[in-house]
């Protein structure tokens, strides 16, 4: 079996691929690991509609969880002197001003491991006793799934690296254009950050003979052409999104809402409102996530409050977009099959870039090129 790598579009089936694929190799130690809890549920799920239960031969688990699980703790000894009980979230970088050699580098008075740092001590441990773990990791598994696999970062790269080195299969899935969130901030493989782990296979380990598939999952099967339209220029990348999808509905695109028309809106067609982070004020009467919460999930319509930089982007593209923001509002945008409502001022939509076109319903802004 092959180790591949599928770049996937925003809707093609990426979960559906994995599930499939894994139920038909019943006779594999088979592990399905993910970023978020969000994520393995929604996959365990998944299995379930299609086999009515779990196989024994099928494990779920957080990416953080694994590497707990099998790459830390059954040789924690090696480095730690006392058990490490569980992991401690970190958004930054942790312990800045202590080396490496160093247990505090690793853990915090709790015998937490910072989530920035587990990955890093595997690796330190597995340079310190070659084959220790990863040969151990190959008699558990001799087939991974890794799905949202853009999410990983530094140090977890060379733990794919180990994985494929001594014989398991992996099977990657992910969405570049999605990386909202990264397992942890590093300078470690900086220049794959933000999704771009293919450049990490291709260029200086081209030896473990991953290929790169990025033509099965190109097709969305969730949203319309209109929201893939708009979707590839906000990814900006020179792949088009083509839509597969079925659904069909009298409101359709992608909308300009001013403001003053949003709770007209939401009563009307009540879509799910995402924002950028908590600090956004919404409508507390119906349900709402931030952008990187919503990923992996699907909506009929949604209604995005955007950021200033996104606003600047959509009135002239040549405006810069940082990645982050860029990947937040693919995100957002793709979460729906019908319709993408944007909230603006509504001086906003009286600028020459984006023309308004006046609906019947006489309040919602339509986008034209």
């Amino acid at each position: 079996m092959l180790n591949k790598l599928y770049i996937a579009a925003a809707g093609a089936g990426k979960t559906t691929l994995i599930v499939k694929d894994a139920l038909k190799n019943k006779d594999k130690k088979i592990l399905i690991t993910t970023y978020t809890n969000a994520n393995c549920d929604s996959i365990k799920k998944k299995i379930i509609k299609m086999n009515g239960t779990i196989p024994k031969n099928i494990e779920i688990s957080t990416w953080f969880s694994f590497l707990l699980k099998h790459g830390l703790r059954p040789y924690q000894d090696i480095m730690f002197s006392q058990r490490i009980n569980g992991i401690v979230p970190v958004n930054g970088k942790s312990s800045k001003y202590i080396k490496r050699n160093d247990p505090k580098y690793f853990i915090n008075k709790e015998s937490l491991i910072y989530t920035d740092k587990i990955s890093d001590a595997i690796i330190f441990m597995e340079e310190k006793n070659p084959g220790y773990i990863f040969n151990r990791i190959s008699k558990i598994y001799n087939l991974i799934y890794i799905d949202e696999v853009q999410d990983l970062a530094g140090y977890d790269l060379d733990v794919l690296k180990y994985l494929i080195e001594v014989g398991i299969n992996l099977i990657m899935v992910g969405d570049y254009r999605q990386s909202t969130y990264s397992t942890h901030n590093t300078s470690k493989y900086k220049k794959y950050n933000s999704g771009k782990i293919v450049n990490f296979f291709k260029n200086e380990n081209s030896h473990l003979n991953v290929e790169i598939d990025d033509s099965t999952l190109s097709c969305s099967h969730r949203s319309n052409q209109k929201i893939c339209d708009f979707a590839s220029k906000i990814a900006d990348d020179n792949l088009i999104i083509k839509s597969a999808s079925k659904f069909k509905d009298n409101h359709e695109g992608i909308f300009f809402i001013p403001k003053e028309e949003v709770d007209l809106y939401l009563e009307i067609y009540k879509p799910i409102q995402l924002r950028h982070n908590k600090k956004t004020k919404v409508n507390e009467n119906y349900s709402v996530f931030n952008f990187g919460d919503s990923k992996g999930l699907q909506f009929e319509r949604v209604l995005i409050y955007p950021t200033n930089p996104i606003l600047k982007w959509i009135e002239n593209p040549e405006n810069k977009l940082a990645d982050l923001s860029r990947a937040g509002f693919y995100v957002a945008v793709t979460r729906a099959k019908h319709s993408v409502a944007i909230v603006c001022d509504k001086k906003f939509l009286n600028r020459d870039k984006i023309k308004p076109f006046l609906l019947p319903e006489d309040f919602f802004y339509k986008f034209i090129d």
